[in-house]
Formats: C-alpha cells, sequence, structure tokens
C-alpha cells in the first residue's frame, strides 16, 4: 500500500512525478497559503509532509499528523517548523540547502543595481509616458564600481555574492559571529571587520544571516545610525532580521540613500508606509525564483520525504538525532 504525503503548494512538476510514483499524493489545491485548520486536515493520515516557509508548522499541526514519518520542507531555512516538536516524535525534518546559492546571489545583484540606479523609479516613470527626452539630471544615482560591500554573514550565499563583487573591482568587507578561514579570505580578496565598522564603511550592506533569537531586529535604529547617508541596505535573507519601522524612518528622514528588500518582517504585510517610498526596491520573496533553481529544490524535497517514508536516512536532515 503506498504512502500517503500532504504537499502544501503545487511545485514544479518534475517533483511531484517522482512522488506520484511511491506515494499517494494530495496538494493544496488553493494558488495560496493554508491557514492552520487546512493544514492540520491535511496531514491527518498522512505519513509525509512536504510543507514550505510559508507554512507555520508548530507542535499542534506536527500532533495532528499522527502517522508523520517525516516533514521535508522547500526552503534553506526552517525557522518555520516547531523541529524540537518534530524531534519528539521522532520525525525526521530536512530542507534543502546549497541549490539556491548562486541564484539568491545573482538576485542580491539585481537588488544592488535596481535601487542604486533607480530602475524601478525610471521604468515606472517611462510607462506612464512622462519620458519626454534625455536630461543631465534625470534619475541620477550612485556608482557600484569601485565601491565598498559589506556583507553580514559569509556562509554559502555571502560567499557567492562576494565572488561577484570581484568583477566590480569593489573593496569587500564582512562580518559574521565566526570568523572564515585565512585561505577563504585570501581566495575573495575580503576583510574581517566588525559589525560597527562594516556599517560605518560601506556602500551596501549586503544582509546574510539566518533568522535566530540573536539575529532578530539584527539590523534596527542603532545599527542604521552608524551607516553613510550615501549607503544602501540589501536584504533577501529573512524579514526579521531588519527592524522595518526604524528603516521606513531612516528611510524617510534619508538617513540612508536607499534599500531593497526581497523579505519581509510581516510577511506579505509590509510595514507601514513602506511601499509609498521611492528609495527602497520591494520585490516578493522571490531571490530563488529561476525555473532551474525552484526545480532543483523541489526534486531535492521529493528525494527528502521518500527517503523519510521508505525508512532510510533523507539526504538533507537538520535533526540526525532522530536516527540514533
Amino acid at each position: 500500500m503506498k504512502p500517503k504525503v500532504f504537499v502544501t503548494r503545487k511545485l514544479p512538476e518534475k517533483a511531484l512525478e517522482m512522488i506520484r510514483a511511491e506515494c499517494k499524493m494530495e496538494i493544496n489545491p488553493h494558488d495560496r497559503v493554508l491557514t492552520k485548520e487546512e493544514l492540520i486536515d491535511g496531514v491527518r493520515e498522512k505519513d509525509g509532509l512536504l510543507c514550505l516557509l510559508t507554512d507555520e508548522i508548530d507542535e499542534e499541526i506536527i500532533n495532528s499528523g499522527k502517522k508523520l514519518k517525516v516533514i521535508a520542507n522547500y526552503a534553506v531555512g526552517y525557522n518555520n517548523i516547531n523541529v524540537e516538536a518534530a524531534t519528539k516524535r521522532k520525525i525526521p525534518v530536512t530542507n534543502t540547502p546549497g541549490v539556491l546559492t548562486d541564484t539568491t546571489a545573482d538576485m542580491v545583484w539585481a537588488l544592488i543595481f535596481a535601487v542604486t540606479r533607480r530602475v524601478v523609479e525610471a521604468d515606472r516613470f517611462t510607462r506612464e509616458g512622462k519620458y519626454k527626452g534625455w536630461g543631465p539630471m534625470m534619475f541620477l544615482g550612485g556608482d557600484v564600481y569601485g565601491k565598498t560591500l559589506g556583507i553580514i554573514g559569509l556562509g554559502r550565499i555571502g560567499r557567492a555574492v562576494a565572488k561577484r563583487a570581484i568583477g566590480f573591482d569593489m573593496k569587500l568587507i564582512y562580518f559574521d559571529v565566526i570568523r572564515a578561514d585565512e585561505k577563504v579570505e585570501k581566495e575573495l580578496g575580503i576583510e574581517f571587520v566588525s559589525l560597527n565598522e562594516l556599517l560605518k564603511n560601506s556602500d551596501f550592506v549586503s544582509i546574510h544571516v539566518p533568522l535566530l533569537p540573536s539575529t532578530h531586529h539584527f539590523i534596527s535604529e542603532r545599527e542604521l545610525s552608524i551607516m553613510k547617508k550615501t549607503a544602501y541596505l540589501i536584504n533577501n535573507s529573512r524579514g526579521p532580521v531588519v527592524d522595518e519601522e526604524a528603516l521606513v524612518k531612516a528611510l524617510k528622514d534619508n538617513k540612508i540613500a536607499g534599500a531593497a528588500l526581497d523579505v519581509f518582517e510581516n510577511e506579505p504585510e509590509l510595514s507601514p508606509g513602506l511601499a509609498d517610498l521611492e528609495n527602497v526596491v520591494l520585490t516578493p520573496h522571490i531571490s530563488s525564483a529561476s525555473i532551474e533553481t525552484r526545480t532543483k529544490m523541489a526534486v531535492m524535497a521529493a528525494e527528502n520525504l521518500l527517503a523519510g517514508l521508505r525508512g532510510s536516512r533523507p539526504p538533507n536532515i537538520v535533526n540526525p538525532e532522530v536516527l540514533e
């Protein structure tokens, strides 16, 4: 008898075909995030759950899945899942690391250029029929080439962002709670500095840290006040890492030149006033949204799910203690 699985959102077909071949699959029929009640109903009598970062899988939901053998998250982060509750039940939890590194790093650069060169403003201006001819003072932005890029968090994505900066002859500095080894620093041509020094000297501050209790509002009023008035803040890590209310105030008061965000503190809601500002670029959490990467993520999540259902070790387990 095939195991039963619940998939909380339609995924690229390649992954769904893999699951169908071995399982009886139920997929969320709605093109939206499910409510808690819908998630509880979905996991009842299911052997496996494939969920998204937008699904809050708390202890109640986990315990409503009496037969659950594995929870596969379609994301690198897994702060949306109560891993402790899953571990108590001996349920493996998995994620999809590594696959989206380059695509996410590419998006950082899309955001940098969009906000610095005022691409979104200029596009809207042109579409609205306001462009009447070239002018020497029209949509003046800032240069990227030769500037200083400060990277907060030199993990896989942070390093990929740094590699791309080399072609722009930028000065690279970084801060991390754990300093990278000398070989990595030498290869990237990047210098380790304190957080305050990074904020003070960077023309661009790009955030690449996981969401933890220690990184909640990691960038807030104090940090923003240290940044240059000509600097830009880029965030495509996790929304709550930035105090959005403090950022809105800093942008309104021109304490920094601008910001570009692909993630938000209370997704999908925006903090009051954020959408009204011209000096911020806002995108709807699309940093991994290439066809190739989203397919790879889905296949990896499916492989994790199927391994857990077969009783073997999932390739990307985040709580391996459940197998001991």
